[in-house]
């Protein structure tokens, strides 16, 4: 009996599985405030197919909530600095003698900066840490808004794009969701969903302080005066909060096949990577007409300015309500699915907005839209970190990030310039509508070649 014990499993009864299981260290232990836990993410093949290797147990544990949560507070405060373009559109447009689309084209360029941005400070973050990106882009991001307020429309223009967006906000907002995707593994779409509200959160309580200020002190003393705030705030919290998040040694999971590393969905890893993007691009431009233009839309049908905002605020506040449930869908059947799904109701309520005039059934469109819309992005991270090693995910996801963010600058000025031509809004929003269904034919072809390929969903790639 004694020999048979000794050769179960290969090793001494001392050496054996169920000996190694409970030898390995405990999950989620935290040690002087920082989560130290044996496994990290699986370094899973690029075709998104899970090691077959044992796998601990879950990374998740009370640090990683607490990253989100900080991560929330960080993003909640960092939005509100492209926010002060477009709530001081028409002052700055007055006092600087200017025609009021060059100012908004700023608030575009600062989206188009985060998104090439994330790329350069995503490299950054995987070569320093995510401390020190965070803590360059606020500062970053207090230079622009002095600039800014120092000069004429071409401060502007230069301390928004480059220095708001492209090493400002492009330091904390993709990277920051790359940090947090490596935070979690069963509740990860849960968990991206929430720090992507930062984003409407800054929407429903930054503006309106914003108005009083500009109201009361003037633009230029408010955007001075974010600066100041943002300095205070992000940067101790940033300091004291921002851990990195647990690692692994990477022998502890399999490596998979050459043939693996080259194949994702049965195509080339950066052929589904450029479908994922132009993907993003397409719903991005439909997801940015309602977002920037319906106040005006509503005021050109006879419906007050007023009703317009508080229209544009129950948009945000669905959508707000709404990412949770996004999240743990995206969780439960994977990003792509997840994108799709979002694609079809932003479909529907952009091709609804053509079909509405009076107040009340815009009010429902928008609440739908709202709902509809809110859950996209953040699965596509999801699923870039579904098909992809997560070694890759420091610059896959600011690629996607920054051809969907090209989509919104776009979508954003191509409404305008279709009113401008034609006089209404009708063809903006079908042009809306095109968009999406352009998206919805390559998301589409993703989930079927993801079905072909072996499953409804992917393993994540932890």
């Amino acid at each position: 009996m004694g020999n048979a014990a000794m050769l179960r499993d290969g090793l001494p009864p001392h050496r054996s599985a169920r000996y190694q299981k409970r030898a390995l260290p405990k999950t989620g232990q935290l040690d002087g405030g920082k989560c130290r836990v044996m496994a990290d993410f699986a370094d899973t093949t690029s075709a998104g197919i899970a090691s077959s290797a044992p796998r601990a147990a879950s990374i998740e544990g009370r640090g990683s909530w607490i990253a989100a949560g900080v991560t929330l507070a960080l993003l909640s405060v960092s939005y509100g600095s492209p926010l002060l373009v477009v709530v001081g559109l028409k002052p700055i447009t007055e006092d600087l003698g200017t025609a009021r689309q060059v100012v908004a084209l700023a608030g575009a360029l600062t989206w188009l900066g985060t998104g090439a941005g994330g790329i350069l400070m995503g490299w950054v973050a995987e070569r320093t840490s995510i401390r020190f990106t965070v803590i360059f882009g606020t500062v970053m991001i207090a230079l622009g808004l002095t600039i800014s307020a120092s000069g004429n429309i071409w401060a502007i223009l230069i301390g928004h794009t480059l220095f708001v967006g492209l090493l400002g906000n492009g330091a904390l907002y993709p990277p920051l969701l790359v940090y947090i995707s490596r935070w979690f593994d069963r509740r990860r779409g849960t968990a991206l969903a929430l720090i992507s509200s930062g984003q409407y959160i800054a929407g429903m309580a930054w503006p309106i302080l914003f108005e009083r200020a500009m109201s009361d002190y003037g633009w230029r003393t408010t955007m001075i005066g974010w600066a100041v705030v943002m300095l205070v705030i992000i940067p101790p919290i940033a300091f004291l909060f921002l851990h990195r998040p647990p690692e692994v040694p990477t022998a502890f999971f399999r490596a998979g096949t050459a043939e693996e590393r080259r194949i994702v969905l049965g195509l080339r890893p950066n052929t589904v990577l450029a479908i994922i993007s132009i993907a993003g691009f397409c719903c991005c431009v439909p997801m940015a007409i309602p977002q920037g233009h319906l106040v005006a839309f509503c005021s050109d049908i006879g419906i007050p300015a007023a009703q317009g905002a508080a229209m544009l605020s129950v948009l945000q506040a669905a959508a707000f309500t709404s990412r949770m449930f996004w999240g743990w869908l995206s969780d439960r059947i994977g990003g792509l699915w997840t994108v799709l799904i979002g694609s079809v109701c932003q479909a529907l309520a952009i091709a609804a907005f053509l079909a509405t005039q009076d107040e009340a059934g815009l009010f429902a469109v928008a609440a739908a839209y709202g709902l509809g819309f809110s859950g996209i992005i953040p699965a596509y991270v999801m699923a870039i970190r579904e098909l992809f090693p997560a070694r890759e995910a420091s610059w896959r996801v600011p690629t996607v990030l920054f051809v969907s963010m090209g989509g919104m600058a776009f979508g954003s000025w191509f409404a305008g310039a279709l009113y401008d031509h034609f006089g209404f809004y009708a063809p903006a929003f079908m042009t809306g509508v095109i968009f999406n269904l352009a998206n919805l034919a390559l998301i589409g072809f993703l989930v079927m070649r993801q079905r072909w390929d072996g499953g409804l969903r992917s393993q994540p790639a932890y």
